[in-house]
């Protein structure tokens, strides 16, 4: 089971958060890609553009932030963080 918990913050505190499960069989790329993309849903949001930083946290600490610089649209809080919680 492959679990991504995504949140929102405003001001340093979580105002929204979600749990989002993919129990396919895929790589974890794809796995991390198709749980972002449903996160975004639910909190109607355009999905994130993945910049070279945000990659390096993601290998590194299999989570990342996604500032306004990562979105096409205005935002209205100020960063969404995701992060893997369960891999098998």
């Amino acid at each position: 089971m492959f679990r991504l918990w995504a949140k929102i913050f405003t001001d340093n505190r979580m105002i929204s958060d979600t749990c989002v499960i993919d129990e396919s069989v895929d790589t974890r790329t794809h796995k991390v890609f198709r749980t972002l993309e449903q996160a975004c849903n639910e909190f109607d949001l355009g999905k994130p553009i993945w910049l070279d930083k945000n990659i390096a946290d993601f290998k590194r600490l299999s989570k990342t932030r996604f500032h306004q610089d990562n979105f096409i649209e205005s935002i209205s809080f100020d960063y969404l963080e995701i992060q893997v919680i369960e891999e098998d």
